[in-house]
C-alpha cells in the first residue's frame, strides 16, 4: 500500500521526466533542421518557409546563437498570448472549444480543492477510525480520507454539505460553459465563409426503382419535392476498390523513389530487396534478392498491363528515311526505345536494349551519343509510365460510374440556399420514415468515404455485433487490469514470488513498485485500446470522421469507467484487504469495502502522474514525428513538395484525448469528498495540458475537419455522468459508515443533477443538432446582396466527389454536373410507368402523377 513517501518518489520521477521532455523540446525547437516538425501548421498555411543561413554549412542544421537558448521558455507565454477569436480564425472552432475542456477542469477543481483542503482535510485528519481499527491496513494518505472518520460520526455532515457545494458549483460552471459554447457555435456558423456543407444534405436509403437509375431518381425526387431550392446532386459510388488501388500504387511509388534515391547517392551498387512472393523463409526474412528498382517498376507496370492487355500489342513505325545508312539504323533502334511516349508499353528487354546501345555509342560513336538527348528519353519514359498508371485508374473510374452495382442508394444533394438545405435536412421526406433519410452532409474533409459503400439496412446489424464485441472486450480486459492491481500490492507479489522478497523490501524498490509501476503498467496495457475501438466504430458504418471520433470516444469513456475505475477499485480492494475478507463475517464485508475504496486514491495518483504529467510533456516533444520526418527527409525527399509531404503535423485525437480528460473529471469529482489529497495532482494535469495543447494547436496540429464544436453535448454529458457516479459512491460510502442522520440527504443530489442535465439538453443541445431557419435565411440574404452573380452550382459541382476521382483532372468530367438549367421552367423527365388512373400515391413519396408514357413534368 503506497505511502506518502512512495507517492513522493513517483512524483519526483514523473516531474523529472516531464522536465526533461520540456527542456529537450525547448532545445530541439530552436534547431533549423527541426523547424518543420515543431512549426508544421505555419508551413502548411504558407506563412513560414525553411530557415536559410548565409553562414557555415552547420548553421543550416544547428542554431549557434547562444542568446536564443536563454529564452528557451518563451514558448509558454507565446502559447498563452493569442486571444480566443484569433485562435478560432487560425485553428478553427473545434480546436478552440477543445481547449475549453481543460479550462473547465481548472474552473471546477480550483474552488473545490480550496474548500476540500479547508474543510474536509482537517475533519478527516483529526479523526481516529483507522488508528482504532486492528484489522485494516492503511497508510498516511488514508488518514486524509473519509476512511479515517469514525462510523456513525456527526462529522459526515461536513461531507454532505461539501457534496452539495461541489455539485452546485459544477452545475453552475457547466451551465455557463454550455451557454458560451452554444453561442460560439452559432456565431461561428453565421460568420464562417461559404462552405459546401452549408448547402448540402446527405440522402440515404434511396429506394430502388425498376424504371430509373439512382441518379435519375434522386434528381426527379428533389426537382418535384424541392422544386424551388434543389440545385444539383452527386450520387455516391462504391470506389473502395479504386481507392485501394490508388493507395497501393502510392506505396509502390514511394518505395521506388526510395530505392532510386539510394542508387543516385551510391551509383556503384544497385539496391536490392527481398520479395515476399519469392520468399523461402518466414515473412521474407530470407528470400530471393532482386533488383529493387526493376522490381517496383515492374509492379507499377503490371497495373498498366491490366488495361493495356486488350490494346494492340505493338505499333510499328516504318520510316525508310531513318534507315538509309548505319547511323540512321542506330537512330531508328534508339527511337524504338522511345516508343512508349507514342503509346507502346516498354518491357525490360527494350530498356536493356536502350542501355546497351547507349554504352556502345559512347565507345564507338561519341559524336552521335553526345548529340542524342538521353535525358529527354528518360523524361519521356517517366511521363509515359505516369500516363499509363493514371490510365488504369481512369478505366477503373469509368467502370465504377457506368456499372450499376457500384452505385449506392445514397447521394449528396445540394440546394440553392442554406434555408432550403436546412428544411430538407431537418424534415421527413416521405410517409415512410425509413426511406429518403436526410441529414446534414459532413464537411468534405470530414466524409469517411469507405463507409458510404455500406448498405444502410445492414447498419443496425453491424451495431449489434459491435455492442456484443465491446461487451466481451470489457469483460476480458479485466484480466490485465487485475494484474496491474497486483503490482500495487507488495504482499501479493511476495506470496507469488517469495524469492523476490529481499529485493522488494529495499526501500527504494518498494517505493518504486508501489508509487510508479502500477500507473505506467496500466498505461502500457491501454496503448492498443484506442485502435481497437476505432476499428469497431468504423465497422458500425458511420459516414464522417467526426462521428467516428465521437463514437470511439464514447466507447473509450465507458471502458475507462468500467475497467480503469470500477475494476481497479474492486480488484485492488479485494487484494489489499484479502485477509480481512477471509477472516471476517459476511456482515462486515460492506464495511471493509466502504473503508477500502478511498484507499485506491494512491493508485490513481500514480496513474495521473504517469499519464497526465510525463505523458503530456512527451506530447509536446513529438519524438516519433521527429524521427519519422528526418528518416523521410533523408531517404525520400527530393523536392520541397516531398519535404512538405514528409511532415506529419497530426491533429487533436478526440477519440482518445477527450475520454482521458473525462477520466480525470471522474477521479476529481469522486475523490473530492473522499480523498481530497488527489486534487492537486489533477490541477497540475489540467494546467500543464492546457499550455501544451494550446501550443500544439497554434504551431503544429492541422485539424482534419471542422465540426463547429459538435462534440460539446458529449463533453457535457460525460461530466454529468461523472458527477452522478461520485454522488452514488459517496452515498454508498456513508451507508457503510452508518451515517443514518446525514446519508438520506444525499438522495436528492442525483435527482437534481439529472433534472439539470435535462434542462441543459432542452435549452442548449438544439444548437448542436439543428440549424435555425432564421440564421440560414439571414446568411443567404447577406450573401445574395454581396454576391448577386455567384455561380453556386460551379462551386458545389465537385465538392463531394470521391477523392480518388480528383486525382486526375481530365477525369473530373466523368462525374461533373450538367450545365445550369432554367430556374423558371424545369422539365423533370421520368421513365416511371403509368399509374395515372390509380389514386394510390407513389411508394417513393413522389407527388407527381405518373403516366403511361415518359412524361416531363413542368414546374
Amino acid at each position: 500500500m503506497a505511502t506518502i513517501a512512495d507517492i513522493g518518489l513517483a512524483a519526483a520521477i514523473n516531474l523529472l521526466t516531464a522536465f526533461a521532455f520540456l527542456v529537450a523540446f525547448a532545445v530541439l525547437r530552436l534547431q533549423p533542421v527541426n523547424d518543420r516538425v515543431y512549426f508544421s501548421k505555419w508551413y502548411l498555411k504558407g506563412s513560414r518557409s525553411s530557415p536559410t543561413h548565409a553562414g557555415t554549412f552547420g548553421q543550416k542544421f544547428v542554431n549557434f546563437n547562444w542568446r536564443s537558448y536563454l529564452r528557451f521558455l518563451e514558448w509558454i507565454p507565446a502559447a498563452l498570448k493569442m486571444p480566443e477569436p484569433e485562435l478560432i480564425d487560425h485553428a478553427g472552432l473545434d480546436s478552440a472549444v477543445f481547449l475549453r475542456i481543460y479550462l473547465i477542469g481548472l474552473k471546477i477543481f480550483i474552488p473545490i480543492a480550496v474548500l476540500a483542503f479547508g474543510v474536509l482535510v482537517p475533519v478527516n485528519w483529526t479523526s481516529t477510525e483507522l488508528e482504532d481499527s486492528k484489522s485494516l491496513e492503511y497508510s498516511d494518505i488514508d488518514k486524509l480520507s473519509i476512511s479515517n472518520v469514525s462510523t456513525g460520526s456527526q462529522r459526515f455532515w461536513a461531507h454532505v454539505v461539501m457534496a452539495y457545494a461541489f455539485t452546485f458549483w459544477t452545475c453552475y460552471v457547466l451551465n455557463k460553459e454550455y451557454d458560451i459554447v452554444a453561442s460560439m457555435r452559432l456565431h461561428f456558423l453565421a460568420s464562417v465563409k461559404r462552405r459546401p456543407d452549408q448547402f448540402t444534405v446527405l440522402v440515404r436509403n434511396v429506394p430502388p426503382d425498376p424504371d430509373e437509375s439512382v441518379d435519375e431518381l434522386v434528381e426527379h425526387f428533389f426537382l418535384v419535392n424541392h422544386r424551388d431550392h434543389y440545385l444539383t446532386h452527386q450520387v455516391v459510388y462504391n470506389a473502395n476498390t479504386l481507392a485501394k488501388l490508388v493507395e497501393e500504387k502510392k506505396q509502390m511509388v514511394n518505395w521506388l523513389d526510395f530505392y532510386q534515391l539510394r542508387y543516385e547517392r551510391n551509383p556503384s551498387q544497385r539496391p536490392t530487396c527481398k520479395v515476399i512472393g519469392r520468399m523461402t523463409g518466414f515473412l521474407g526474412l530470407w528470400g530471393d534478392k532482386v533488383d529493387a528498382i526493376e522490381y517496383y517498376t515492374s509492379k507499377i507496370d503490371k497495373l498498366s498491363d491490366k488495361i493495356l492487355s486488350n490494346k494492340m500489342s505493338a505499333k510499328v513505325l516504318c520510316t525508310q528515311s531513318l534507315i538509309n545508312n548505319c547511323s540512321g539504323l542506330v537512330v531508328f533502334i534508339l527511337r524504338v526505345a522511345t516508343l512508349p511516349c507514342l503509346g507502346l508499353s516498354p518491357d525490360r528487354h527494350v530498356k536493356s536494349v536502350m542501355n546497351t546501345l547507349k554504352m556502345l555509342l559512347v565507345i564507338w560513336w561519341p559524336t552521335l551519343a553526345a548529340d542524342f538527348d538521353w535525358l529527354e528519353i528518360g523524361k519521356r519514359r517517366k511521363m509515359w509510365r505516369k500516363k499509363e498508371e493514371n490510365s488504369f485508374e481512369a478505366a477503373e473510374r469509368e467502370k465504377i460510374v457506368k456499372m450499376p452495382k457500384f452505385v449506392m442508394p445514397a447521394a449528396f444533394v445540394s440546394f440553392r440556399t442554406r434555408w432550403g438545405a436546412a428544411v430538407c435536412a431537418q424534415t421527413q421526406q416521405t410517409r415512410n420514415p425509413t426511406l429518403w433519410l436526410t441529414e446534414w452532409a459532413p464537411e468534405p474533409r470530414d466524409v469517411y468515404w469507405h463507409n458510404l459503400a455500406i448498405p444502410f439496412v445492414s447498419i443496425t446489424v453491424r451495431r449489434l455485433i459491435v455492442a456484443v464485441a465491446f461487451f466481451f472486450l470489457i469483460f476480458f480486459f479485466t484480466i490485465p487490469v487485475a494484474f496491474v492491481q497486483s503490482l500495487a500490492n507488495i504482499e501479493g507479489i511476495e506470496k507469488v514470488a517469495p524469492f523476490l522478497k529481499p529485493l522488494i523490501e529495499v526501500p527504494f524498490i518498494k517505493s518504486f513498485i508501489q508509487g510508479f509501476l502500477p500507473g505506467i503498467a496500466l498505461k502500457i496495457f491501454l496503448i492498443l485500446l484506442p485502435t481497437i475501438l476505432m476499428i469497431m466504430s468504423k465497422f458500425e458504418g458511420l459516414v464522417s470522421l467526426s462521428s467516428l471520433q465521437r463514437r470511439s470516444a464514447s466507447k473509450y469513456y465507458l471502458f475507462q469507467i468500467v475497467n480503469v475505475f470500477l475494476v481497479s477499485i474492486i480488484a485492488g480492494t479485494a487484494m489489499q484487504q484479502l485477509r480481512s475478507f477471509i477472516h471476517q463475517s459476511a456482515t462486515e464485508i460492506p464495511k471493509t469495502i466502504g473503508v477500502s475504496i478511498p484507499q485506491k486514491a494512491s493508485f490513481f495518483i500514480s496513474f495521473i502522474m504517469a499519464d497526465g504529467w510525463a505523458g503530456i510533456a512527451g506530447e509536446i516533444l513529438r519524438l516519433k514525428s521527429l524521427i519519422i520526418f528526418h528518416l523521410k527527409n533523408f531517404f525520400l525527399v527530393k523536392t520541397e513538395k516531398d519535404r512538405e509531404e514528409a511532415m506529419d503535423p497530426g491533429s487533436i485525437e478526440f477519440s482518445t484525448s477527450e475520454p482521458q480528460i473525462q477520466l480525470y473529471f471522474l477521479l476529481g469529482l469522486v475523490y473530492s469528498a473522499v480523498t481530497p489529497f488527489l486534487l492537486p495532482f489533477i490541477l497540475v494535469f489540467f494546467a500543464l495540458a492546457y499550455v501544451v495543447f494550446r501550443h500544439q494547436i497554434i504551431n503544429v496540429y492541422n485539424q482534419e475537419y471542422e465540426s463547429a464544436a459538435a462534440f460539446w453535448p458529449d463533453v457535457h454529458g460525460r461530466i454529468i455522468t461523472a458527477l452522478i457516479i461520485s454522488q452514488l459512491l459517496l452515498f454508498g460510502l456513508l451507508s457503510t459508515k452508518k451515517a443514518v442522520d446525514s446519508t438520506p440527504f444525499l438522495i436528492a443530489l442525483p435527482i437534481l443533477t439529472i433534472w439539470f442535465h435535462r434542462y441543459c439538453k432542452n435549452r442548449y443541445e438544439p444548437a448542436f443538432v439543428r440549424y435555425p431557419l432564421q440564421e440560414a435565411m439571414m446568411k443567404d440574404t447577406l450573401e445574395h446582396a454581396r454576391e448577386p452573380n455567384l455561380n453556386l452550382k460551379a462551386y458545389l459541382s465537385n465538392a463531394y466527389l470521391h477523392p480518388v476521382f480528383k486525382d486526375d483532372e481530365e477525369n473530373e468530367d466523368i462525374l461533373a454536373s450538367d450545365d445550369e438549367k432554367d430556374c423558371d421552367s424545369v422539365l423533370v423527365p421520368t421513365k416511371r410507368q403509368s399509374r395515372r388512373n390509380t389514386p394510390i400515391p407513389s411508394k417513393h413519396g413522389l407527388s407527381s402523377p405518373p403516366s403511361d408514357v415518359d412524361v416531363p413534368l413542368r414546374l
